[in-house]
């Protein structure tokens, strides 16, 4: 399964050692931007294709708080990714 984390750079650095890729996170607007790529809404040239795109994205809870509208509006449409929240550091 092809698991993706946002969230703190140390938590991020974490999640790398278990093999698990990951964008380190600092504020609202870089949220957002790794949000739309990993779901496959962004608007960019370089856009994942849907095979390359992760099955569960994982949000820290700081970053979850950033995105709580488009998260929310995310898990009602019910598509893949998954989002799973979990405690930051």
């Amino acid at each position: 399964m092809n698991y993706y984390v946002l969230g703190e750079r140390e938590l991020v650095l974490g999640f790398k050692l278990a093999g698990v890729s990951g964008s380190a996170v600092t504020n609202r607007q870089e949220a957002l931007e790794s949000f739309l790529k990993m779901t496959g809404q962004s608007s960019q040239v370089n856009e994942l294709t849907e095979k390359d795109r992760p099955k569960v994205l994982i949000l820290t809870e700081d970053v979850s708080d950033m995105l709580s509208k488009e998260v929310q509006d995310w898990q009602l449409k019910a598509k893949s990714p998954l989002i799973v929240e979990i405690p930051g550091l």
